[in-house]
């Protein structure tokens, strides 16, 4: 693809925009996970289901703040998962008032299987990068987003980054 010619009086050059480099990447990536994603699974509902399978049972807006989504939109993901009998809803054995959103037995076995799918995506979404550069696109990335690295288990995320995701839409 050919650049057009710059003129003298552009301040604004979308090709030196990190946004714009972000969106062309994570249009590569989206790519390749409906490409190779089972079950129909959407990435949202992948990361709801991979993150409960991670966590184990949570409220869905305990759910909704670990990937970063609105409460609104993690509404309609669990109702959807419901619905296909990927998920439940159990009452919390700690506290009856409070509801928990679980993998069914069902969900288990796909998150289990599309974990591994998910494994080949990421994979071949990096295949550009050296393994060195693959480390530091997820540092970089989590920097960008507000998120402090704490550990495998553990990320730690800013209010700011947090309402940054939100009003984004995840």
């Amino acid at each position: 693809m050919k650049t057009p010619r710059r003129t003298a009086d552009v301040r604004y050059i979308l090709d030196d925009q990190v946004g714009f480099w972000l969106r062309i990447a994570l249009q590569r990536h989206r790519a390749i996970f409906t490409s190779k994603m089972t079950h129909d699974v959407t990435p949202i509902q992948f990361a709801a289901m991979a993150k409960l399978l991670e966590v184990g049972p949570c409220s869905q807006n305990h759910l909704g703040r670990l990937i970063y989504v609105d409460p609104a939109t993690i509404k309609g993901v669990v109702d959807r998962l419901c619905k296909r009998g990927f998920l439940t809803i159990q009452i919390d054995p700690n506290d009856l008032r409070r509801r928990e959103v679980a993998l069914s037995d069902k969900g288990r076995q796909l998150a289990k299987v599309t974990t591994k799918v998910a494994s080949a995506i990421t994979a071949e979404t990096l295949v550009p990068l050296n393994k060195n550069e693959q480390r530091q696109i997820i540092a970089l990335l989590m920097k960008l987003s507000g998120v402090q690295p704490a550990g495998k288990k553990s990320r730690r995320v800013s209010n700011e980054a947090a309402e940054g995701a939100y009003s984004t839409g995840g």
